[in-house]
């Protein structure tokens, strides 16, 4: 008979103990921060097993901006802190990682059996790109990866020409757009029905800002409201000095709201001014997702011989709203101080920009994506491209904002100017224009004629 103890003695435990990991599906939330009317989150509680709701972010992006106190990550961050409570009242709660996601689903993997992957759809290049990446690494391990629509009423090829090619001008497309809308029943997915599909773990905690390398932002950010501003959008938008817009842009860039929730209030307005906007957020999407180059290049290829000045000086004097022109320097000053800048005063801030001092468009499009709280992508780029006049359906060369008529029309009592500009009436301490605009306009006209004529 064998000696019990000396066996005892040589046995040794193993160094880790190998449990079985969990089956479940996976909810990716990326620009969809909410838990109702969330199509893609809609179909991963409906799929039959428990689901983890993960949101990564993405060290690729978060590495890139300069400012720490970044009012769009502590929104990002608020957002989720509500979503985290609204989980943990049904016993479940966030997987948060703060990694590049190649790596953060290297982990995930490690700790769950995966068998799909649920997520909605992001058009912008790197998201595209990733997407991809990601897809194929899925397969590899034989998990289903499955995108849904969530950001826009149509994507990608759905509002086209009769001919099947993508529209480059707004007016037929939104025609085309509404004509669809009208003709099919908008659906909902009621995610919020089904919180309790979600597995049943509520102890994770969010990554603080602080170990991130961020802080808090001092930025105010926007409520989500809008109603009582779409009844009169169309009368008092223009006026940047009264709240006549309902700056929601932020709100739609990461998906705190349902964008068939938006469409659905504007179409039932009186005043379809408002759900025309939506739609010209949805053409950018879609020119976007055709033509992908012009994040880069001017839409109209001829438009990139301009031979820009690029002064660094003026720009940076247009950037801190030190121009001498008072509607253009508010306008600036306003974005520096608040994330956010009135859509009428963007395109004079544009116009001047490209126009006046000939600065790439380009320049100015990277400064506002570093500024702008509702920044997005598809219609930064073609705002920008609007102003500069190399986009699609744009503004034709030799339309350049006068800043003194825009004022006087849009701004006449100076409300705007002397809220942002406290030293406007004192000569010696705002500065005198940095060029002048009849000067300005013809060098523009004629920079553009010869690069055109080429």
């Amino acid at each position: 008979m064998p000696d019990s103890l000396s066996i005892s003695r040589s046995w040794k435990p193993p160094s880790k103990i190998s449990m079985p990991k969990p089956t479940v599906n996976i909810f990716w939330f990326r620009r969809d921060l909410r838990l109702n009317d969330n199509h893609g989150l809609y179909q991963a509680l409906n799929a039959g097993l428990p689901v983890v709701p993960l949101f990564i972010f993405d060290k690729t992006i978060l590495d890139q901006l300069e400012d720490k106190t970044d009012a769009r990550v502590s929104f990002i961050h608020r957002e989720l802190q509500s979503i985290q409570e609204q989980l943990q009242q049904n016993n479940s709660s966030l997987l948060v990682k703060y990694q590049e996601p190649g790596q953060a689903w290297q982990e995930i993997l490690n700790e769950f059996e995966v068998k799909h992957v649920f997520t909605n759809q992001d058009y912008e290049p790197y998201a595209r790109e990733r997407d991809g990446k990601l897809k194929e690494f899925f397969e590899s391990q034989q998990i289903g990866f499955q995108v849904f629509k969530d950001q826009v009423i149509f994507e990608k090829d759905e509002v086209t020409k009769d001919d099947g090619k993508p529209y480059t001008v707004f007016t037929p497309y939104s025609r085309k757009w509404l004509q669809k809308f009208e003709q099919q029943h908008l659906p909902s997915y009621p995610s919020e029905k089904l919180l309790s599909h979600f597995e049943q773990k509520n102890t994770r905690e969010l990554p603080s800002l602080e170990s991130m390398g961020f802080e808090a932002t001092t930025i105010s950010l926007p409520p989500k409201e809008y109603q009582n501003i779409v009844a009169n959008y169309g009368d008092k938008r223009n006026f940047p000095a009264i709240k006549g817009t309902s700056r929601i842009g932020i709100h739609l860039r990461f998906g705190t709201v349902s964008i068939r929730e938006l469409v659905k209030y504007g179409y039932s307005a009186k005043d379809k001014t408002w759900l025309m906007e939506l739609i010209w957020r949805e053409f950018y999407f879609m020119i976007l997702w055709h033509f992908p180059h012009t994040t880069h290049k001017a839409f109209k290829p001829e438009y990139d011989r301009i031979a820009w000045r690029n002064n660094m000086d003026e720009f940076t004097a247009w950037c801190e709203g030190r121009t001498g022109y008072p509607i253009v320097d508010a306008g600036m000053r306003e974005l520096n101080a608040t994330g956010f800048m009135h859509n009428r005063v963007r395109m004079i801030a544009a116009s001047f920009l490209t126009k006046h001092l000939l600065i790439d468009w380009r320049w100015g499009e990277a400064y506002f994506a570093k500024k702008l709280l509702d920044y997005e992508q598809s219609s930064n780029v073609g705002g920008w491209q609007w102003a500069a006049s190399c986009g699609n359906d744009a503004a034709p060369y030799f339309r350049v904002f006068n800043p003194a008529l825009q004022t006087q029309k849009f701004d006449p009592q100076l409300n705007y100017i002397r809220k942002w500009i406290p030293e406007f009436n004192d000569p010696f301490r705002y500065p005198k224009p940095i060029v002048d605009h009849s000067f300005a306009r013809n060098r523009v006209l004629d920079v553009f004629k010869k690069a055109l004529e080429k």
